[in-house]
């Protein structure tokens, strides 16, 4: 064979068309993007989901501390309670040892009036404050100074620092 022959004999490589390519590298470019999308919008769905989930449990969370709030208050005071009981159900008992038995008890709510951070005030000879007292009544004593407490008929607490009863006092006028 001659050489010009061979030359034609050999394949020549087939013309690509362009607009073939093209089409053929748009269409993978917008498979690979919707895929991507596809795998993005999956990941929102679940990110979605799983907030909506948090967001449920700690509102459930929230719910039961709310509902069962008082119950470290409540625990603490049982026992207080319970001696209560016993000073009552007492049969052979002298005035004194009630007496005992009563101030015992009475120490032991200051005590743990204490711990959860309550506080009296309310005293007599102290300055009357319209913030943490009412006046239930009003006396003249000219040896007292004007809005001083005379007397106390109910002490005012605080709690954390908020007034949870005000104290019910007898107050000077002159």
């Amino acid at each position: 064979m001659s050489k010009v022959k061979e030359k034609s004999a050999k394949k020549k490589p087939a013309k690509i068309n362009k607009k073939t390519a093209t089409k053929k590298n748009t269409s993978n470019t917008k498979n690979t993007i919707e895929a991507k999308y596809e795998g993005l919008k999956e990941k929102h769905l679940r990110l979605k989901a799983e907030f909506e989930n948090f967001r449920r449990r700690k509102s459930e969370e929230v719910s039961k501390l709310l509902h069962y709030d008082g119950e470290n208050m409540v625990r603490g005071f049982l026992p207080i309670f319970d001696d209560f009981e016993r000073i009552v159900g007492s049969t052979n008992s002298s005035e004194e040892s009630l007496s005992d038995g009563i101030k015992l008890v009475q120490s032991k709510i200051i005590k743990y009036f204490e711990v959860m951070d309550i506080k009296p005030f309310g005293d007599e000879g102290e300055k009357m404050d319209p913030n943490l007292h009412d006046a239930m009544l009003t006396q003249n004593d000219e040896k007292k100074d004007e809005d001083v407490i005379l007397n106390v008929f109910e002490k005012g607490y605080t709690y954390r620092d908020k007034v949870i009863r005000h104290a019910k006092v007898i107050v000077n006028k002159k």
